[in-house]
């Protein structure tokens, strides 16, 4: 069974993870001003069945496939350092946009909401980060079954990034306009984001596979 205080680490790492800039916050963002809170939340449910599939691949063999294969662990979580690094630069980079500076998206009946927000996350490479190098750091198989313990961080990672993403959609408005009329923020918001996501790489290229 996952200790508290690795449940607790990592749902910091998770809410670290959900803050920072990505397709699924800027998704959700466009949609919630360009349609509406209703659209934002029922692309939020299409976000989630997005990591209820990763959540399920997980358990059904990344963990095993990398204590089996360790130069396969040490290629993927190098990878992942590199792309949160990239991450980073992104949101920092001259002439870089906020996250909270949205697109314009066409009106879509709720199917088609459900669907993208689906598929946005499914093919979300920080998600990817997020499940394949990040969460087996926190699977110790001296504390019992793998699938258990890495049910549990999927769907405590769930929890995070559902209340989370739930008060971006129910806010969006009022953060985009706050925001928009205070640039000193946006940078602000930018710098700290670009600093969690270094953090979380540095984190990752020194962490040592169970």
């Amino acid at each position: 069974m996952v200790s508290l205080g690795t449940l607790f680490a990592f749902a910091i790492v998770s809410l670290g993870m959900v803050c920072s800039p990505g397709p699924n916050m800027i998704y959700l963002i466009s949609r919630t001003l360009t349609q509406g809170r209703i659209a934002g939340i029922i692309s939020l449910l299409g976000v989630m069945l997005g990591f209820l599939i990763y959540i399920m691949a997980t358990m059904l063999g990344l963990t095993a496939l990398f204590t089996a294969v360790p130069v396969f662990f040490e290629t993927v979580k190098f990878a992942g350092a590199i792309y949160l690094l990239w991450l980073a630069w992104n949101a920092i980079k001259p002439g870089s946009a906020s996250i909270l500076e949205p697109r314009k998206l066409a009106i879509d009946p709720p199917r088609k909401l459900f669907l993208m927000g689906f598929m946005t996350n499914l093919f979300n490479p920080k998600i990817a980060v997020l499940y394949v190098s990040l969460l087996p750091q926190f699977v110790d198989p001296a504390r019992g079954s793998l699938l258990l313990q890495s049910a549990t961080l999927g769907f405590t990672q769930i929890t995070v990034s559902f209340i989370v993403n739930l008060l971006i959609v129910c806010t969006a408005s009022k953060i985009s306009v706050w925001f928009g009329t205070r640039p000193t923020w946006l940078r602000v918001q930018r710098w700290l984001m670009a600093s969690v996501l270094t953090g979380l790489a540095v984190r990752l290229a020194f962490e040592h596979g169970k």
